[in-house]
């Protein structure tokens, strides 16, 4: 499905809704009245949403093992009738965005993401199997190229998602490092990001720790990929809802100016 047919989608889902609001305040209307007004139904709108983000707070894993948020109260209730905290947060932690600018010196960053990008077609490679068996597994070209023939073409402008079963273990120590302490998690290889930025993928998002499995000492689909002005989606939660294919992606990303990434609210419309 292409960006303008989703982007319509989603429109004609956002018109329905309102048609129905509008309708139960015409019902509400009449009955107050003394009329009668049988109950207004939606027209078609997704089935489900699933929420692809994690909760997260300073124990949430993180790459250089340190809190990627911390909360310091700025006002409390007591005595004020309101409260809030000043939080500080490191970009790379929870279920977040890594811009072009993560790993380039003039790439986009977070808020020059085009909007068109975060509203995409969802296809999910599934390698759960194969990370039981190696936690630093990859999905390689051949893994698209199977994807292709079972599924059709990968829409334009679409986010490929790697499906691992790892987001189950995000309280486990094993969500990070094996039993040696050492990187552990599954990953893109270079060859999969490669053929996939031939065929004009927006995003492509794990539900690990990392784009690169943890095994990798150079880093190379993050070097590849983002600064070709595209961007990656790491510690996705809940994939295993979802069909390999036939899913709205939906990225809340941030937008603050100069920003390598962030924290970011992703759900799936299926």
């Amino acid at each position: 499905m292409c960006n303008h047919c989703v982007i319509e989608n989603v429109k004609q889902n956002m018109l329905s809704r309102r048609s129905l609001f509008k309708g139960m305040a015409f019902a509400g209307a009449a009955v107050a009245a003394g009329g009668v007004c049988k109950p207004v139904l939606a027209q078609q709108s997704p089935s489900k949403v699933v929420d692809l983000t994690h909760a997260y707070d300073e124990t949430f894993p993180t790459f250089d093992g340190n809190p990627g948020i911390e909360y310091e109260w700025a006002v409390k209730f007591e005595g004020n009738g309101y409260q809030l905290h000043k939080l500080t947060i490191f970009e790379h932690t929870g279920t977040h965005i890594d811009a072009p600018f993560h790993f380039s010196a003039d790439g986009k960053s977070v808020d020059q993401i085009e909007p068109q990008q975060l509203v995409a077609p969802l296809a999910i490679i599934d390698i759960t199997d194969r990370a039981k068996e190696d936690a630093n597994a990859t999905v390689e070209a051949a893994d698209v190229e199977a994807w292709i023939s079972a599924n059709g073409e990968i829409p334009q402008g679409a986010v490929v998602a790697l499906r691992s079963g790892w987001a189950k273990k995000v309280s486990e120590p094993a969500f990070r490092n094996d039993g040696e302490g050492k990187f552990a998690f599954p990953g893109f290889a270079k060859s999969a990001t490669d053929l996939l930025a031939t065929l004009d993928v927006a995003a492509i998002g794990v539900d690990s720790l990392s784009l690169d499995p943890g095994n990798s000492a150079d880093f190379a689909v993050h070097n590849s990929w983002l600064p070709g002005g595209r961007y990656g989606i790491e510690c996705l939660n809940n994939l295993e809802e979802l069909p390999v294919t036939g899913a709205t992606i939906m990225v809340g990303a941030p937008k603050h100016k100069r920003g390598t990434g962030g924290p970011a609210r992703v759900l799936a419309l299926v």
